[in-house]
């Protein structure tokens, strides 16, 4: 075709213009026909010029860009480009990019992966393709005219006027270096899995977002206007930045989070308007250093409407920053700016091009891949900006960590009370490769904090007295610090009182204290002038063996979690020796980087009966250590072993101690009682066992709370307002129970729901009252009562009523008890799965009135009912009112619970207690030492529960889940009653209770698994028992790996308790279990 013919065809309009160009274009992609095109381009550029005129006759004009008008510069010194009107034309914002990338050095670009995104008329990707010598360049844009326009760009330059190929230095082509693809930002890359060592963008920012634009189809053949608006457009892309025009660019940077490479760097352009901290902030926030490369001012379009921005200012304390003309240089707002614009002024605002790298590159794709799966909701959030390196080292991986168990795991794993065994094996591994101590992880044993250790091996001692360093006594129970019992102690007349007396942490003082006043039990850390050698700890050592007491040294203070750990005496003594066998050393960890208050403490003994007897103690008093927590301290384990080889040094051979110990004391008997009669966790030795034995969940996390956990440990400078879950759980009582709360109502919260009980029983023991449980009560809270050496009394219950309280029951119960304390589980009962209706508890309520009672109403196990029929909800505000009297002070309810079920989550572990009495409150703050639940648990709680009171979303998953436990409950019923068990039907929850019709009946257990019960051995190995309550849960165990809890536990005889919120397949094999073992009775 003829140049005027082309022409004429492009007179016609902007359509026809670009339909003459694609033809062009299919001619220059045919070998064939390209060298003749290409001349053809030549012959029309040199007819048309480059000016407007052509733009506006023409619907295109072609014009030369100049690269570089200074000497030395080596390769050509101008692009000829091409542009239409339906694509973005080449201006101030583009020129100042180009600027900023050659801010770079020559190496930038040299041989690397490279993609462009809003590419235009793709001056710039062949820009750094010829200046730059890419291995390839990826041109990306969402317009296809833009596309079109660019390939032919790339023709034009690739070769000749005279259409012969231009080589580089290399013997290349550009048409070698760079493609062009249409791409809704990279998704071109990212649907190719296409890895990238730079990202550039000169991406608009458009001030009046269009969020419709993006639902019309984006098409080659879409109107031109709609085209063009599209280069300069900005969705509302669901991200913080939105309000201030950056979504878009917000986006590109998540987006190349995916492809970019981890040693790979992004360059954006970025308009001033927001103010360089919001600009500078968007790409901080996402985990990346920040350099500024270069920095310019361009005049505002003068047909840009700035009034979204004087709103936003109207609304919020931020300020947009404009400037008078070119030349000012003193920011002014954007009502000032519109005000001066609208006056017939010039404005301007800033443009800057910035550098930027991801500072832990791996770690920060995990979090964004999580996001990305869901959780988009909570990027808004993310904060990954540090002014110090060592919190970002710290924080992001463990971020990292978090994000990948939530995404890899439907619900976290059941896990032993003394501790998560991967957290033990990375304690002993830091502990074997940086101190050259062999421990292994049977050695280590964890608490929730220092002060609950310290606490736990006094309870399990039981010395009458004790001597523990005036630093490590500030949380221990105040009667043991008041008490002057040292007398009785040392004739031996009560084993019930513990008096601990202070000391200095001085060891030759402290020696000289443990010689003369002889404790049973040392707690003491090392002074800090003597922790580098080991002669203090020494000392301590021989003091306490001469005197046969027990010695806790902590070493909380001189333990470092660092590649490069400062010496310390006592560790250094364990590279050599053995502990001995009344030693124990504890180490509160606290020491991170980010979280001052978020503890996890660890006891380290090389003494087996000294570990088992603390860690039943431990699962007793406190169930389990918050797991979250445990993954904390378990990543800064992890990342401090991740680049060391394993074992290089042979471990030297330890001396063993060969001076003989007088004898230490022993556990007090009445514990020991209590520890081997409790059901606690069955120690697997390598087997897998189920567990039907714990009242946790199991079931698929939902994702609102998976979002919660991840959110709260992403934020920082998170409000005292967000973390405050007091007026959240006020709500709670108010809509579930109708529970009245006042100014003076205490909420106690502890991340254990038995260590609030247990400092209850302590309330109890101190008014000298009697603890009540009715048989069916949860066996755990039985076995506190009776290790604190409480009053109990057992209250009957029949089977005609379900086991549950009666009236004439609980009359008949409380004639004979001075100052009653009555624990009710309600409305659903643990184990049994039944409910309390209102008007049953209000009956129950007027006996424990009449009686002057102190009643604990537990309702952590509520909140699933699936069988709720005429039952309706409780409103015990009623109660009380009618109930409660200035004349009965005594009477009162202290109303205990914990949230990880009703929010169906085994990892939060929250629990609260509300005590109305002053009396009882001044007494609960005499026993200070609770595990406390982290700001973090407050913050996700308090989520989740505004969560539950809104319609739909939570709850919509809670009566989800709800259903699933009834179909659970069902089919669990059928399994058992085929197997000759006789079922109590539950309606609520996730335990229930039955009882086997093959009671009495005797069957061989193998030693497979520990020994945990009593029965005649046989020659084979194998022992012969009764199956009664004392054995059937050991025989389960042994026969099946299924872990139940018996007629011991339930307090009722011969009743086993079941709990089904297994995940699915452990439920399916829980089942499968119960048939197993009928058989096996059977024959």
């Amino acid at each position: 075709m003829a140049v005027e013919e082309f022409l004429k065809q492009c007179q016609q309009s902007g359509d026809a213009a670009y339909a003459a160009f694609r033809s062009l274009l299919e001619r220059l992609e045919d070998p064939k026909t390209r060298t003749e095109a290409r001349i053809f381009l030549s012959d029309l550029h040199s007819q048309v010029g480059s000016s407007d005129d052509c733009l506006n006759k023409y619907h295109f004009r072609i014009q030369d860009i100049y690269l570089d008008q200074y000497e030395g510069y080596l390769g050509r010194k101008k692009l000829t480009m091409m542009v239409i009107p339906s694509i973005f034309i080449p201006e101030d914002w583009s020129f100042t990019f180009y600027e900023g990338l050659n801010r770079h050095p020559d190496s930038i670009f040299k041989d690397k992966t490279v993609a462009e995104l809003g590419c235009g008329n793709g001056w710039i990707t062949i820009a750094i393709a010829e200046k730059w010598l890419p291995e390839k360049v990826y041109g990306l844009d969402i317009n296809p005219r833009a596309v079109k326009v660019s390939w032919i760009n790339l023709y034009m330059n690739a070769f000749d006027e005279k259409g012969q190929p231009v080589y580089d230095g290399e013997k290349k082509t550009l048409l070698d270096r760079v493609e062009f693809h249409e791409s809704d930002l990279l998704s071109y890359c990212r649907e190719r899995d296409i890895q990238l060592e730079r990202i550039v963008g000169c991406i608009p920012q458009i001030l009046n977002p269009n969020p419709e634009a993006m639902s019309k189809m984006i098409t080659e053949n879409a109107s031109e206007e709609f085209l063009y608006s599209l280069s300069n457009y900005c969705a509302l892309q669901g991200f913080v930045e939105d309000q201030f025009g950056l979504g878009l660019i917000a986006r590109a940077v998540e987006e190349g989070i995916a492809v970019i490479k981890p040693t790979g760097i992004m360059i954006f352009n970025m308009g001033g308007r927001p103010g360089q901290g919001v600009c500078k902030r968007l790409f901080e926030r996402r985990g990346f250093r920040v350099t500024r490369l270069w920095q310019t001012k361009v005049l505002q379009a003068a047909d840009t409407d700035i009034s979204a921005l004087v709103e936003i200012e109207k609304n919020s304390p931020h300020r947009f920053e404009f400037y008078m003309g070119l030349s000012g240089d003193q920011p002014i707002c954007a009502r000032t700016a519109w005000a001066y614009g609208k006056a017939g002024g010039r404005i301007s605002h800033g443009l800057s091009v910035y550098s930027c790298q991801l500072r832990n590159p791996n770690q920060v794709k995990v979090i964004f891949e999580f996001l990305k799966s869901g959780f988009q909701e909570i990027s808004s959030s993310l904060d990954l900006s540090f002014e110090d390196d060592l919190v970002a080292d710290e924080k992001i991986p463990f971020l990292a960590y978090l994000a990948s168990v939530l995404k890899e795991n439907s619900y976290f794993p059941y896990e032993p009370p003394a501790g998560c065994k991967r957290f033990r094996n990375l304690i002993a591994g830091f502990m074997k490769t940086y101190h050259h101590i062999p421990l292994t992880s049977d050695n280590v044993l964890v608490f929730p904090s220092r002060t609950v250790a310290i606490e736990n091996a006094l309870r399990l001692f039981s010395p009458r007295l004790a001597i523990v360093d005036e630093h490590l006594t500030r949380n221990l129970p105040r009667p043991w610090l008041t008490s002057l019992a040292v007398e009785t102690a040392e004739t031996g007349l009560s084993e019930d009182v513990v008096t601990v007396i202070e000391a200095p942490r001085q060891s030759d003082l402290m020696i000289e204290l443990i010689k003369r006043l002889k404790p049973q039990v040392v707690v003491t850390g090392i002074a800090q002038f003597e922790a580098v050698t080991s002669s203090a700890f020494v000392q301590l050592l021989d003091a306490t063996r001469e005197i046969g007491s027990r010695l806790f040294v902590d070493i909380s203070d001189h333990f470092e979690l660092s590649s490069v750990p400062s010496t310390s005496g006592v560790l250094k003594y364990l590279s050599g020796n053995p502990l001995p066998s009344h030693a124990a050393i504890l180490c509160g960890l606290v020491k991170n980087q980010v979280y001052s208050d978020l503890e996890v403490a660890f006891v380290i003994s090389e003494e087996e009966a000294i570990l088992k007897a603390l860690s039943k103690a431990v699962e007793v008093l406190e169930g389990n250590t918050s797991l979250i927590s445990q993954y904390y301290y378990g990543c800064l384990f992890h990342e401090l072993l991740a680049f060391q080889l394993t074992d290089r040094h042979p471990h030297p051979e330890r001396r063993s101690e060969n001076s003989k110990s007088v004898e230490v004391i022993g556990f007090a008997t009445s514990a020991i009682s209590v520890l081997n009669n409790a059901e606690l966790s069955i120690s697997d030795d390598g087997n897998s066992l189920m567990h039907m034995d714990v009242d946790q969940w199991f079931l698929p996390m939902p994702s609102p709370v998976k979002a919660a956990i991840f959110e709260s440990f992403a934020r920082q400078n998170m409000a005292e307002s967000e973390i405050d879950v007091t007026p959240s759980i006020k709500q709670f009582l108010k809509s579930n129970y109708g529970f009245p709360t006042y100014s003076s109502t205490e909420f106690i919260y502890s991340d254990c729901l038995q260590a609030l009980f247990s400092k209850l029983v302590l309330c109890c023991i101190q008014e000298g009252g009697t603890m009540c449980f009715p048989a069916g009560s949860n066996g755990n809270y039985v076995s506190v009562a009776k290790f604190l050496k409480a009053n109990t009394l057992n209250i009957p219950t029949n089977a005609e009523e379900g086991f549950k309280l009666t009236e004439d029951v609980l009359n008949k119960a409380l004639k004979t008890v001075k100052k009653p304390w009555v624990y009710i589980s309600g409305p659903t009962i643990n184990p049994t799965g039944l409910l309390y209706s209102n008007k049953e508890m209000e009956n129950i309520l007027t006996v424990c009135a009449r009686f002057e009672a102190r009643v604990v109403i537990d309702t952590s196990f509520s909140g699933l009912e699936f069988h709720i029929e005429g039952r309706g909800g409780w409103n015990l505000g009623d109660c009380l009112s009618k109930l409660s009297s200035p004349g009965n002070p005594s009477f009162c309810i202290s109303l205990l619970g914990g949230l990880s079920l009703k929010l169906l989550s085994g990892a939060l572990k929250f629990a609260f207690l509300a005590l109305n009495e002053p009396v009882l409150i001044d007494a609960f703050q005499s026993f200070p030492g609770l595990s406390k639940p982290h700001s973090t648990d407050k913050y996700s709680i308090k989520k989740l529960l505004a969560l539950r009171e809104q319609k739909g979303g939570m709850m919509d998953v809670v009566e989800e889940q709800i259903r699933n436990l009834e179909n659970r409950a069902k089919r669990l019923e059928e399994a058992l009653e085929k197997c000759g068990w006789d079922v109590l039907s539950p309606c609520a929850g996730v335990s229930m209770v039955a009882k086997p019709s093959f009671l009495n009946k005797a069957v061989k257990l193998s030693h497979s698994l520990k020994n945990t019960g009593s029965g005649e051995k046989d020659g084979n190995g194998s022992y012969e028992v009764k199956l009664n309550d004392a054995t059937i849960r050991e025989a389960f165990a042994k026969m099946t790996g299924l872990c139940i809890n018996s007629g011991a536990w339930t307090g009722i005889p011969g009743y086993c308790r079941f709990t089904f919120a297994l995940e699915d397949s452990e439920f399916e094999q829980a089942l499968s279990c119960l048939f197993k073992f009928k058989s096996m009775v059977d024959n």
